[in-house]
């Protein structure tokens, strides 16, 4: 396949957005259509080290601009040159960099290689459909066939990879963060995670503080910041029965130990009660609001890292 750079007569791609959020550059790819023609750049193949997972996107307009990541940085520029050639033609390509690639100039850091599938959109139906299902907090899929030079919504795996002779893309909900508590450490956790682009529902105690079993979902991290145990009773006792990745409470260990008992004589099973993390947190203890915050996400992360790896 040929592998040549886009003739210097090409728009020159110039980054529109750093974002790596698959919604937004969905979004983006569906607005650069609109206006006149688009590729999607998808990662389908890593030799050795790489920046990004297998799946990761960039999405290029046919005026040069584009968004998204496929390696740390050090291709972008050379995928959307790639893009706009592909989009002058056509016609799909796949272009290999670092590792294995005609492009000597072109080297990854790592020392390793990756193979990127430029697609041109012919139309964003399929794209609209995973967009669609983020709104609806549902995962989606995409399937790409190089022969077919077409896009496909599907039902997702549980990763990204070949099947056969498709390359499919998963696309999950963003983390939701449901907060319990009125503490300063709340208040730190909150921020923290809307910096970080989750999706942030602060609760209270009490009454006030239950939770519709449906705002819990499986991509949901409930975090329970509180200074007392009748605080959190209630919307605790709603995530244990919840599919949330992530429990988290606030407390020592002896706390811990005492929350443990008063559920235990509520009836809860062992498993159950073992799906809380306390104390809350990666790292710790902790003796002011910002290191808990960033303990607290930095533990959520990493958790949503092995549900969804």
């Amino acid at each position: 396949m040929d592998q040549t750079l886009a003739p210097i007569t090409a728009p020159i791609p110039v980054r529109a957005s750093s974002t790596d959020d698959p919604a937004e550059l969905l979004r983006f790819a569906i607005d650069a259509h609109r206006r006149g023609a688009a590729a999607l750049a998808t990662l389908v193949d890593i030799r050795g080290g790489a920046a990004r997972a297998l799946g990761a996107h960039m999405a290029v307009a046919a005026d040069g601009r584009f968004c998204g990541y496929v390696s740390g940085g050090c291709v972008e520029a050379a995928v959307a040159s790639e893009a706009l050639l592909a989009m002058a033609e056509g016609r799909d390509r796949t272009v290999k960099f670092g590792d294995g690639s005609p492009f000597f100039d072109i080297v990854l850091p790592c020392g390793g290689g990756i193979t990127v599938a430029i697609h041109v959109l012919k139309d964003v139906g399929a794209l609209r459909e995973v967009l669609d299902r983020l709104e609806r907090r549902q995962a989606a899929g995409l399937a790409y066939s190089p022969e077919r030079q077409t896009l496909e919504a599907v039902d997702p795996l549980s990763r990204a990879c070949w099947l056969e002779r498709d390359f499919l893309s998963v696309y999950r909900p963003r983390t939701r963060v449901v907060l319990s508590g009125r503490t300063i450490e709340a208040q730190a956790v909150a921020r923290l995670a809307e910096a970080s682009g989750y999706d942030v529902i602060v609760k209270g105690r009490g009454e006030a503080g239950r939770v519709a079993a449906d705002i819990i979902d499986p991509f949901t991290a409930v975090v329970l910041l509180h200074h007392d145990l009748d605080a959190e009773a209630a919307i605790l006792a709603t995530a244990i029965a919840s599919p949330a990745f992530y429990i988290g409470a606030l407390g020592s260990s002896r706390t811990h130990h005492r929350r443990v008992e008063r559920l235990t004589a509520l009836g809860f099973r062992r498993d159950d009660i073992g799906r809380i993390k306390a104390p809350i947190g990666m790292f710790g203890p902790t003796r002011d609001a910002t290191s808990l915050a960033l303990s607290v996400l930095a533990d959520i992360a990493a958790a949503r890292l092995v549900a969804y790896a």
